[in-house]
C-alpha cells in the first residue's frame, strides 16, 4: 500500500506541476505581447522625435 501511495503522490505532484507550467506559459505569452506592443510604441516615439529634430534643424539652416 505504501508504494501505491507514493506513486499516487508523485503522479499528483506531476499533474500539479503541469498545471503550473501551463499557467506560466500563458502568462509568458501575455507578457511577450505587452513587450512587443511597448517596443512598437517606442519605435513610433523615436521616429516622431527624429522627425521633429530634423525639422527643427532644417528651420535653423533656412533661417541663417
Amino acid at each position: 500500500m505504501a508504494l501505491t501511495d507514493k506513486f499516487w503522490d508523485t503522479l499528483t505532484t506531476v499533474i500539479k506541476m503541469n498545471d503550473k507550467i501551463v499557467v506560466m506559459a500563458e502568462q509568458m505569452k501575455a507578457q511577450q505581447q505587452k513587450i512587443e506592443n511597448l517596443t512598437a510604441r517606442v519605435i513610433r516615439l523615436e521616429t516622431a522625435l527624429e522627425l521633429a529634430l530634423a525639422s527643427r534643424e532644417r528651420k535653423r539652416v533656412t533661417e541663417r
